[in-house]
């Protein structure tokens, strides 16, 4: 059964802002990778399933005791909200 329709506004540099439904349907985050194809005069956005995260997302599970932010900092060297050295 097809959802209503939502709308959205192209702003000055052609950007748009997908609706939180929309979003949140899908499991768009930021960097998430998505197909545009045009069909006749539609624009066909579709969820780009060789986008690596998304199909390892929920996948694994974090050994006891161990968090996201400690993978974050072995991987990246920092966690979102760490502090930077400037």
């Amino acid at each position: 059964m097809p959802q209503p329709a939502m709308e959205a506004t192209v702003a000055e540099r052609g950007q748009i802002t997908l609706p939180k439904a929309v979003r949140d349907a899908l499991g768009l985050t930021k960097g998430s990778k998505l197909k545009v194809e045009l069909d006749g005069g539609r624009i066909v956005l579709r969820k780009d399933v060789d986008d690596a995260l998304s199909r390892v997302r929920g996948r694994f599970k974090l050994p006891a005791g161990v968090t996201t932010d400690d993978v974050m900092r072995e991987l990246r060297g920092r966690a979102p909200g760490d502090p930077v050295d400037i």
